[in-house]
This record gives C-alpha cells, structure tokens and sequence, in this order.
C-alpha cells in the first residue's frame, strides 16, 4: 500500500498536499483500492466554498458510489479536468489522480489531518 510521507491524510480515506496557499485533495491509494476500478467523478462545487466534512463530489466505481469529503473548510477552486478519464485515480492516486484544488479558509487546519503514520495505523496497512 502506497502512503506517502509528505501528506496529510482525512478518516475518509482522502489524501492533502499543499502547495503554497493551495491544497491539492484526492483519495487515497487504499481507498481506490477498496473501491474498486473508478469510472467516473462527479464535482459540481468548483468555485464554491465548502465545509469541512461536507460532500464536494463523488466517485463512481465498479462496486459502488462514494461521496468526498471536504477535508478543511475552504474553497473548491479547480476540479482537475484530465478526470473525465477516471484511470489516473487508479493508475497514480497521488499524482495525476489529484481531484480538486482547494484555497483553505485556514491553512493551519491541515495540521490537524493525519500524518503518514497515524493514516497507515489507521488501516491497519
């Protein structure tokens, strides 16, 4: 199981990188794996602002429809539209799998995610 070290991690299995006033929010290695194949995503709140634990969009898989989940408060700037093509989610999670750029209302929420080693108990990986 693939958890990189320089991210932070939500308890819905979704992934954060920040990248200076921006973060970058997608789902995890193990959760694409235990979804399944993904086939499509759905995000309809690009230029809205969303709060933590709210729903931004959805992903369908093979076995089923999932909602993602706003891991800070903030504000969904960019859906990363190369996922009209689904597979990088499987093929590179943490790359070009990215779903959603965000501008977090308080950066310093981030630090209250997971780091790579509470993530990786937390799955028992």
């Amino acid at each position: 199981m693939n958890i990189p070290q320089n991210l932070k991690y939500t308890q819905d299995d979704e992934w954060v990188r920040i990248e200076g006033e921006f973060a970058y929010v997608g789902i995890t290695d193990y959760a694409q794996h235990e979804l399944g194949d993904i086939v499509f995503v759905d995000v309809t709140t690009e230029g809205e602002t969303v709060a933590e634990g709210e729903a931004f969009g959805s992903v369908e898989a093979v076995k089923t429809v999932a909602d993602l989940l706003m891991p800070v408060n903030g504000e969904v700037v960019e859906f990363n539209a190369s996922l009209e093509d689904a597979s990088s989610i499987n093929n590179d999670p943490y790359g070009a799998g990215w779903i959603i750029k965000i501008k977090p209302a308080n950066m310093a929420d981030i630090d209250n995610l997971m780091d790579a080693a509470a993530y990786t108990a937390k799955i028992g990986a």
